[in-house]
């Protein structure tokens, strides 16, 4: 995720180094594999392919050493699944002494219609620099070439931009060193009866182990930075997985290491050079914080860490009260003050007291588990604010929530209720059930959102709708070629991007890897 920055000039950080050398202790080591190319490919034109390209094989990579290269040649390798690490390769000349430097241009995706589509023609509003592509001068011949930045990947294309007419170039030995600090000999084999849900089981261990790295990364590709909302999605996953809590333990820590003056944490985390809260504060994803010590708990049980960040997860809660209106309605401002999805026409009050409801609830179990006296404080308000939602919010004649000034009708500000469990369980069951059969003109752009539906059609019981739309939707993205699930995908929209252009999207992202809690937590 990443969007225009907001109310970021005042910002005053009150660093915790307690937390901060807690979270350097929690660093993980990185696993180590090198890997190969499988085959050479040709990207070719295919209308019935998504973004209209598809790879086609062209050859064994051994024969890429006995391929002479000139000035305008190029040649495309899949190493054959998603990669995330460090490329290196060999590069010789035949013919004469190389009597000019060899000028290599290297373009590196995930997608075939990154190999198709230049960069140069790119758009979008996001730093063009995020595109992986690299062009590399090289004087003395033969060499090896150990590129020092981390790629994430499928493809890579080399491409002679400029040589002599005296020699050729020469690839050869080309490698990759994947890293994550998931060992996937920690994950138990799930043997599904379906064989589709086995799949997107399977592909959904494979991107959280991607973007598990020193933290959990939204993305190995872009913007590869801690945010708040992938880490409460890549955790629920990982319980059920890697079962990595010390991992867990270190993004909360870093979090609560860095809050501003009030208290509040950051939507997201630089982690190098050193430890950076972003300026972006965002109302549902600082709300994260306090679910997200919830679930570590839950899945956990350790205590100390229970009662170090507490603290800092109480006052999250308690700043998302100071933002209510005298009706006890979360206000409704025109701002990038709560996230909830990449759908631009959404109105985002009614999610937003929802998420507050859905997080108060599990910041009183926690007070109730440290022994907090603010336990009853918070329990009178999460009674006042849930009676303020059924007054206000809840339309009677339309049977839906409504959102803003406008009363917008959308998917996000039903299924939120319903994760809340606002209304007893047969009437979140009806609501789904609708949902389902008159949906909304405003829907759900994003994986993250979709993840949501799925789990709100669980704990409502509607299983087997849920079981449906998550095969759908998953399985869609599996049968246009993904080998790690993407940031975004939209089934009747599919060169949708907030960015502007597709080629900028990450197509290895946290929060599409939650298939794999859903049918393991909820025994799908």
């Amino acid at each position: 995720m990443e969007e225009p920055k907001m109310q970021t000039a005042s910002v005053v950080i009150k660093p915790n180094e307690e937390f901060i050398q807690e979270a350097e202790r929690l660093k993980p080591a990185l696993l180590k594999r090198k890997v190969e190319a499988v085959q050479l490919v040709n990207v070719v034109r295919d209308e019935a392919m998504i973004h209209g390209w598809k790879a086609e094989a062209a050859g064994e990579p051994a024969l890429l050493s006995a391929k002479e290269l000139g000035k305008g040649d190029s040649v495309i390798l899949d190493f054959g699944d998603h990669r995330v690490g460090y490329l290196a390769f060999d590069v010789s000349s035949v013919g004469s002494p190389p009597d000019a430097p060899l000028q290599l241009k290297l373009t590196i995706g995930e997608m075939p219609v990154e190999m198709a589509e230049p960069f140069s023609e790119y758009e979008g509003w996001i730093s063009s620099s995020w595109l992986q592509e690299e062009t590399l001068t090289i004087d003395v011949l033969p060499k090896r070439i150990e590129l020092p930045r981390r790629y994430s990947f499928r493809y890579v294309k080399f491409e002679v931009l400029a040589s002599s007419m005296k020699y050729r170039a020469i690839l050869d030995n080309i490698s990759c060193t994947m890293v994550t600090s998931a060992d996937i000999s920690q994950v138990e084999s799930l043997d599904h009866p379906d064989d589709m849900l086995e799949r997107i089981d399977r592909v959904s261990i494979r991107t959280l182990e991607d973007c598990m790295q020193e933290v959990f990364e939204d993305g190995p590709k872009r913007d590869r930075r801690l945010w708040l909302g992938d880490l409460r999605l890549q955790a629920l996953a990982n319980y059920e997985t890697f079962r990595n809590y010390d991992l867990v333990k270190r993004c909360l820590y870093l979090f609560a290491g860095v809050p501003d003056e009030k208290g509040n944490v950051s939507a997201n985390l630089f982690i190098e050079p050193t430890l950076i809260a972003d300026d972006t504060y965002l109302f549902d994803y600082s709300l994260f914080f306090t679910t997200s010590l919830f679930d570590y708990y839950t899945a956990s049980q350790d205590e100390k860490t229970l009662r170090a960040l507490w603290p800092t997860a109480r006052r999250q809660v308690e700043l998302a009260l100071e933002q209510l209106d005298d009706r006890g309605i979360v206000q409704d401002r025109q701002t990038w003050w709560s996230f909830i999805d990449w759908q631009m026409d959404l109105n985002k009050q009614a999610s937003s007291q929802a998420i507050l409801i859905y997080a108060l609830k599990r910041a009183i179990r926690m007070a109730v588990w440290v022994g907090c006296e603010s336990a009853g404080r918070l329990t009178e308000q999460l009674s006042a604010i849930e009676e303020a939602a059924l007054k206000h919010l809840w339309d009677g004649e339309l049977n839906w929530f409504v959102s803003g000034e406008q009363r917008q009708v959308s998917w996000a500000s039903q299924i939120w209720f319903v994760l809340a469990e606002v209304m007893p369980a047969g009437a979140n069951k009806e609501l789904m059930l609708r949902l389902l059969d008159t949906p909304p003109d405003i829907g759900l752009s994003t994986p993250y959102m979709h993840h949501h539906l799925v789990e709100a059609l669980l704990v409502s019981g509607c299983q087997e709708p849920a079981v449906a739309h998550l095969k759908a939707y998953w399985g869609g993205m599996l049968a246009d070629g993904a080998d790690t699930f993407w940031e975004l995908y939209d089934p009747d929209n599919k060169t949708f991007s907030p960015y502007g252009s597709y080629l900028i999207n990450s197509y290895c992202h946290a929060w599409s890897c939650t298939p794999t809690y859903l049918i393991r937590h909820y025994g799908l």
